[in-house]
């Protein structure tokens, strides 16, 4: 199963988090499966690579709280359900 979750990056006391699909059995900073985005919580910024979220989410990635809270933030859900409406209709 694969997963959406945050891999610590940075210096100590200076964290950088990149967003990552990575398999549930890896540890935190193991081998990921593709970098998808990247959260600093200093500086309170965020980037998204939003093509390659959904294509994750549609094949059954779940993500961890924190990022499914930064995704919503970003209106990924909007773009997921808006995406799933055109498919059906």
């Amino acid at each position: 199963m694969v997963k959406l979750r945050l891999k610590r990056c940075g210096r100590k006391q200076r964290a950088i988090y990149r967003i990552v699909a990575i398999d549930v059995r890896s540890r935190r900073e193991g081998r990921d499966l593709r970098k998808v985005g990247f959260y600093d919580p200093i500086k309170n910024q965020t980037y998204l690579n939003v093509p390659a979220i959904l294509y994750f989410l549609e094949k059954g990635a779940q993500p961890t709280g924190t990022v499914h809270d930064i995704s919503k933030k970003a209106g990924v859900f909007t773009a997921l359900t808006l995406n799933h409406q055109t498919k059906f209709n």
